[in-house]
Order: C-alpha cells, then structure tokens, then sequence
C-alpha cells in the first residue's frame, strides 16, 4: 500500500465534509449568539477543534466498527486495507489530543465543559451505547445539536434574549440528527444483525423505528417557528426554515422506501434549517 494511498486512507476515516460541515454548525451557533461582533480567535479555536474532534470520532467509530463495516462498508478504509487498525487509532488519538489542546488553551469553562463531556460521549459511543436501542442514537443526536451549543459557549457571555434561539437551534438538531439515526440503523440492518448488535429497527422492527423518526422530524418541524413567534428572527427566517422543513418532512417519508436516500436527504434538510438561523440573525442587523 502506498503513501498516497494510505493518506488518503486517513483523510477518509475523518468523513472531512461532516467534519467541516460540524464545524460550519460551530460557527453558526457563535453568529447566532453574538451576531456580527465575533470575536475572532475563540470562534476560529471553536471551528478548528470541532473539526479535528469530530473526524477523532469518526476515525475511532471505524476503528471500533471495522468487522461491521466488513459487511456494510467493505470499502472504508480500514477494510479495504488502506489504512491498519493500529493506524486508525493512532490518528485518532493525536487528532483528539490537538482538538482537546485548543479547547484547553483558548476558550471559556462552559465550552471546555461541553468539549469535555463530548469527548468522554465519541470515545465511548461505539463499544458502550451504540448497541443499546435507541441511546446510542440520542448521543449522536446531541453531539450533532451540541455543536451549536458549543459554538455559543465560546464566545460565551452572551445576550440572555437570544439565548431561546439557541436552545430551539439544538433542539432542532437534535431531532433531526435523532431521526436521520434511526433512519440509518434501519438501512444497516443486516450488518448489525450479523455482529450482534441490538440497536432500535432490530429490536422495535424497521417500520416502528421509521414510524418514530417521521414523528420526531414531524415535532422539529412545528417547533421550527418558535424563534419567529419569539419576536426573535423575522419573516426572513421562516422564508427559508419552512422550505428546511418541508425537505426533512418529505426525507423521513422517504425513508420507508429507500432508507439511503432518505437519511442522505435528511441532511440537506437540516443544514438548510441551520442557514435559516443564520438568515433570520443577519436579518436582524440589517
């Protein structure tokens, strides 16, 4: 195997475009907190930190899940033979131990706080709750909604009246990275089944888990217009978060027919709603 090939490997254990995607939410939850007055280093520490954690993650995730993705993903990297397990872990651990240097260094108590108990969550994730149904699912979804958290953490103290944006910001997230979960689980199935894994569509049956992410997609979409009903963001907001809405709507009825293409749509659906909240925060400096 060959140099290139092997950091190619790597590069692929980070999933980059979910990684710079989770640092993208890092910032839009700092310019939701504090607008355009974003102070620049704590955010840029934030950004980057976000990033390294969570391709950390993904790259221990696959370590952990090598023998799953023998069956489900026999092209990841480690399967394939691109990159050793030892080497998987290894990078892992120095992308955690930069990201966690950051955190340490450069940003307030309450966002090492978060960083802290979100490590303590990803190290853990795989060989403790991922099996168990349901929890391991509700982790992800607040790891997915505590990027904004954290972004406002770190340029925490921030103005109490923008404060409920954020939390329904997390909420929504929350939700919506909970249902595209189960989603997923049901389109893994078989592998799952195979290692002995109990996760939700296993022990609920698929239709059930489906039945319970539309429900979940359904409930983040009425709570979508809080921060309108607020008084918070305006009418730009809900220009762009109903449209977020009606995408994640159709995705989780998609998902019983083609649960791949469903939670692949699920995604664009709530990085829309995460513009919304950035339209609706820049409206309100105009």
């Amino acid at each position: 195997m060959g140099t290139a090939e092997r950091v190619r490997g790597l590069v692929e254990l980070t999933r980059p475009v979910n990684a710079v995607a989770a640092g993208v939410l890092t910032f839009i939850g700092a310019f939701v907190a504090v607008g355009s007055s974003l102070p620049t280093v704590p955010v840029l520490a934030a950004v980057v930190a976000t990033v390294l954690a969570t391709g950390a993650g993904n790259a221990i995730n696959d370590y952990f899940d090598r023998e799953i993705d023998r069956i489900n993903a026999p092209d990841r990297p480690i399967p394939r033979g691109a990159v050793s397990p030892r080497g998987a872990l290894v990078f892992s651990v120095a992308l955690f131990f930069v990201a966690v240097a950051l955190v340490l260094t450069l940003l307030p108590l309450l966002a090492i706080g978060i960083a802290v108990f979100n490590l303590l969550a990803l190290i853990t994730y795989t060989e403790v709750f991922k099996g168990l149904p349901g929890v391991g699912n509700g982790l992800v979804a607040y790891l997915g909604g505590s990027t904004f958290l954290f972004g406002t953490a770190a340029v925490w103290p921030v103005d109490t009246t923008v404060l409920a944006s954020v939390v329904v910001l997390f909420l929504l997230a929350a939700l919506s990275t909970l249902a595209r979960e189960i989603v997923k689980d049901v389109e893994d199935v078989a592998g799952d089944r195979e290692e002995g894994l109990n996760t939700l569509p296993i022990a609920v049956g698929e239709r059930r888990a489906l039945v319970l992410a539309a429900v979940l997609l359904v409930v983040a979409a009425v709570a979508s217009p809080v921060p309108y009903l607020l008084g918070t963001f305006g009418v730009a907001y809900l220009v762009v978060v109903v449209p977020a809405d009606l995408v994640m709507l159709y995705a989780g009825y998609e998902g019983f027919g083609d649960p791949t293409a469903g939670q692949s749509h699920l995604k664009y659906g709530m990085f829309l709603a995460a513009i919304a909240f950035v339209v609706g925060r820049a409206a309100t400096l105009a």
